[in-house]
């Protein structure tokens, strides 16, 4: 079982002519995700080879859809044409955009996010790394060979922190990982994915990776504290974090005490969410949970600030 994305998923990429998408595309491909088409109204008609592999080019998402019955799309354009793209694919009825593109002023994101919702489309992003279910599919960047399928579920607004708990976990595996993104603004949320965790028979235990900055957290807490009932161990980044500074992602702001590391590990805490104050510290309490005494052995302490 996964959430959101599996083997069955048929994926359309947006912008997939571009540097970055045919970088991408090609290891959603090797990762074994069913890729059934790129769009790019200036080249449609086209087809790109990708080793053994010859993908068309769709003037639209709803060429894509028509022709394919894609139902995923990962958005691979620059951030003044992003707007513009997630409306199109929402506009087709594609379930889930996975919007990897960073630097998207916030009120295009506010725009996007409102309309897909109303259309019944799920936005993961923007500014994420996208998701993985290990063994099935892979939408978006992240490393698909760090880890392997398990039963642990990962919901994180930092990339690189997703990647380094799927590593050290990577013994014990994951069902799902996703990267919501940091931004003040997101389409899909901690609560979200938590909800969808709660569901999967086959998640665990779920890992919860926040950063500094906005309530979101504080939020996951009481969702966790009211609606689920499998263990979830958390992660901050941002401990030593200067006030009154934003760090890192656009969202990570801390004013006085709202926002702060300590604030929200102390809020994770209150509900009976373990806390690690490093990604290491926070993969031996997975493993501790789960019955197991060490981490691999090339598995780092590394602290994120």
């Amino acid at each position: 079982m996964a959430i959101y994305l599996t083997k069955e998923s048929r994926v359309l990429v947006q912008g997939m002519t571009g540097g970055e998408g045919m970088k991408h595309t090609r290891r959603m491909l090797t990762a074994g995700t069913n890729v059934v088409g790129g769009v790019n109204p200036r080249k449609a008609g086209r087809t790109v080879d990708f080793d053994d592999r010859a993908v068309p080019v769709f003037g639209s998402v709803a060429d894509g859809i028509r022709s394919t019955g894609a139902d995923v799309s990962v958005v691979f354009v620059p951030p003044a044409f992003a707007r513009a793209a997630v409306t199109e694919a929402a506009d087709a009825g594609i379930g889930l955009a996975v919007v990897i593109t960073e630097g998207i002023p916030v009120h295009d994101s506010v725009a996007f996010t409102a309309y897909a919702r109303a259309k019944g489309t799920r936005i993961i992003g923007p500014n994420c790394p996208g998701l993985i279910t290990p063994g099935q599919a892979n939408a978006g960047i992240i490393p698909a060979d760090i880890t392997k399928p398990g039963r642990i579920g990962l919901v994180s607004k930092s990339g690189t922190l997703t990647y380094q708990l799927m590593y050290e976990l990577r013994d014990i595996g994951f069902s799902t990982c996703v990267g919501i993104g940091g931004d003040p603004v997101v389409g899909t949320t901690h609560i979200d994915c938590l909800a969808a965790f709660q569901d999967d028979p086959d998640t665990e235990l779920v890992v919860l990776i926040g950063e500094i900055g906005g309530d979101a957290e504080e939020r996951a807490a009481a969702y966790i504290r009211d609606h689920v009932t499998k263990p979830v161990v958390g992660y901050i980044a941002g401990f030593t974090a200067p006030e009154g500074r934003t760090m890192g992602h656009a969202g990570a702001m801390v004013s006085g005490s709202s926002g702060t590391a300590a604030a929200k590990k102390e809020a994770l805490e209150a509900v009976g969410v373990k806390v690690g104050r490093t990604p290491t510290e926070t993969a031996r309490l997975v493993l501790d949970h789960l019955g197991h005494v060490d981490l691999p052995e090339a598995a780092r302490d590394v602290t994120h600030s």
